[in-house]
């Protein structure tokens, strides 16, 4: 039996992120329970108005985010405060599928479009690598804004 998964992002801010990673993953910030929100209307404001409704008063340590694939196809990926910094490379990354089925310059020239779509949104550009036939098809490191490695493959 398969299993669905979670990716959790241990963080300083988790909203910032998670529109960071909305953005990148195509994803949308879900509302609260049973909320309907408006067009445009912010999904944070939203859920600062649900849980003051529940008289719950979220402190800064206390915030949590979500983003979510519209197709329901991806995982859920939650954004959680963290108060140590982060000082060494993750263990574990998200490779972002940015030139799928593409090959030598045309794919270097996907991931740049991309890499420099990302950077206006708040990343960081880390290193290129090139193409090296057969094994490797070159890809980008990046960093999210709170410095979570990244590649665009």
């Amino acid at each position: 039996m398969s299993r669905s998964v979670q990716i959790t992002v241990d963080c300083h801010d988790p909203i910032l992120v998670a529109r960071f990673w909305a953005e990148v993953l195509g994803y949308v910030i879900p509302g609260p329970p049973g909320a309907s929100l408006a067009d445009g209307q912010d999904p944070f404001d939203a859920w600062r108005e649900f849980l003051e409704g529940l008289g719950v008063k979220m402190r800064p340590e206390d915030m949590r985010a979500a983003i979510e694939d519209p197709s329901g196809r991806g995982p859920r990926v939650f954004f959680q405060t963290v108060p140590e910094e982060k000082t060494v490379k993750n263990r574990i990354h998200l490779d972002v599928r940015a030139a799928p089925g593409l090959q030598g310059a045309d794919r270097m020239d996907a991931l740049e479009a991309e890499c420099n779509r990302l950077v206006a949104l708040g990343a960081e550009r880390l290193q290129r690598f090139e193409p090296k036939p057969p094994m490797e098809t070159g890809f980008i490191v990046m960093a999210d804004p709170e410095g979570n490695e990244f590649c665009l493959d």
